[in-house]
């Protein structure tokens, strides 16, 4: 029996262009999902996984399987229906899995002929047996699975030309943001693979750098904590000679022997989400956990620099108390903080999320010809209207945002601090020069998007195009995405 796993692309997405933006090989992650799928996978299937984010390949001269998986980020959707589409039509059955498979059920079982909702491990091999059978049902639940008894992914699956290798060592997160929908998809309950285990899979990833995908890797409670330190003690006893970047809560800064502890099983990055400059923007997005204690973010920041781990902050654009100047507050934000990098996105009404449901409630989803727009539903372009901001005000905004934050003055200055400090300055340069060059992109991206949706903000809105509040009544009624 043969099976394809296939990680399908959105070519919207600037930094999966490898050829336009070189540095972009740092920035694209391995399918982790299907390598532990395919861990679990008996010996007589044979197995091979396909990532499009490396280039399109011909499917045509891809020997016929005898079942597809496909994942999906919601962002990924239309790309995956395309896939499905071609192996359906040689008669190959399709089952497709991931966060939008499980949000938008309806929409995915109308376009394959399967699907798998939630985490597929539980479930995995029960599909397996069904299509060996011939006999796939249309949906699979698989919940959410204890990871005690997961076998590593497997890493061997993928081809050479990733610059990192990928692990996850647990699950959920229990913060519950609004406009995230990792909890939705995994819970708020954190669940943690055996520290034995991840460590014998850290031996098997063959990249020197890795990047660790938990959306929450120290957690937020002392237990989790304690863990995490357990976690990092053994892998500096393990030697794995491997360094390593993973998102954490800004809670990081204030255990010192956490931070000392993963600098020495080889930390050199972390992933914090700040989301906003002010702390009403906090309370917006549900993010209060950044807000107690009345924490000094740029002490936080510094903190966790002295033990040469470079930080990378979040922040999201269009939130109901932005108004025109918020991309450039945001990177005068990011300074402040003393930041290596800055991510700054679009406020996103993913599916399943809550804000998802108060958008849709109050007829503020503008690309909701669904599933076609999924495709930009990268948080990197705005789909919704925003309370003071237009379209182009959202656009200009986050342009001047990665204009300031990303100038050539202000790269070099950052570099040089870090030259000085002994901070990581080549890694910290690439990284800047990579979202430096995406930023560029996204400029030639934004003009097209402009021309080819811009009516359709204006179709909508008479009078102030920038405040929901002037959209019709009638909008209010309009159905959530995937139902």
């Amino acid at each position: 029996m043969r099976l394809v796993l296939i990680n399908p692309s959105n070519p919207l997405i600037s930094i999966l262009r490898v050829k336009e933006n070189r540095w972009n090989r740092y920035r694209v992650w391995k399918p982790l999902s299907l390598m532990v799928l395919a861990g679990l996978t008996p010996p007589e299937w044979e197995i091979s996984i396909v990532d499009e984010n490396l280039g399109m390949p011909d499917y045509a001269t891809v020997p016929q399987p005898d079942l597809v998986g496909i994942t999906a980020f919601t962002s990924q959707a239309n790309r995956a229906y395309e896939v499905a589409a071609y192996f359906q039509q040689s008669g190959v059955p399709v089952v497709m899995g991931g966060i939008h498979a499980t949000t938008c059920v309806d929409e995915a079982m109308e376009r394959v002929d399967s699907v798998v909702t939630g985490e597929a491990e539980a479930i995995w091999a029960q599909v397996l047996e069904d299509a060996r059978r011939g006999n796939l049902k249309r949906r699979y639940d698989g919940g959410r699975c204890a990871l005690n008894d997961l076998p590593p992914a497997r890493h061997d699956l993928l081809p050479a030309g990733y610059a990192f290798g990928a692990i996850q060592t647990t699950r959920g997160c229990p913060l519950n943001c609004s406009f995230c929908s990792v909890t939705a998809f995994n819970g708020a309950a954190y669940r943690q693979r055996p520290i034995a285990d991840v460590v014998h899979e850290f031996h098997l990833i063959r990249e020197s750098s890795v990047l660790v995908v938990d959306d929450n890797l120290i957690g937020t409670r002392p237990e989790h904590v304690a863990r995490a330190k357990d976690l990092f003690r053994a892998m500096a006893q393990a030697e794995l000679r491997k360094e390593w970047i993973g998102q954490v809560t800004i809670n990081l800064a204030d255990d010192e022997e956490l931070m000392t502890l993963a600098a020495k099983a080889g930390c050199k990055g972390v992933f914090i989400g700040f989301e906003s400059p002010t702390p009403e923007g906090l309370r917006e997005l549900g993010k209060k956990f950044n807000l107690l204690g009345g924490r000094d973010f740029r002490a936080s920041v510094r903190r966790i620099q002295q033990h040469n781990i470079l930080v990378v902050g979040s922040f999201v654009i269009g939130l109901d108390l932005d108004e025109p100047g918020i991309g450039r507050r945001i990177a005068e934000t990011a300074r402040g903080y003393g930041l290596d990098n800055l991510n700054a996105l679009f406020l996103t009404p993913l599916p399943g999320t809550r804000l998802c449901e108060q958008m849709t409630a109050e007829g503020r989803i503008v690309l909701d010809r669904f599933p076609e727009d999924w495709r930009h539903y990268t948080l990197t372009f705005p789909t919704a209207r925003y309370k003071h901001l237009s379209m182009d005000d959202a656009i200009e905004e986050m342009c001047a945002c990665n204009a300031d934050f990303y100038s050539s003055l202000r790269i070099m200055r950052r570099t040089g601090g870090n030259l000085w400090r002994r901070h990581q300055p080549l890694r910290s340069l690439v990284s800047n020069l990579a979202n430096r060059g995406n930023a560029r992109l996204n400029r030639q991206a934004y003009a097209d998007f402009k021309r080819q949706q811009g009516s359709r903000w204006c179709a909508e809105v008479s009078g102030d195009h920038s405040s929901f509040e002037s959209v019709p009544r009638a909008r209010a009624s309009t159905k959530s995405p995937g139902s």
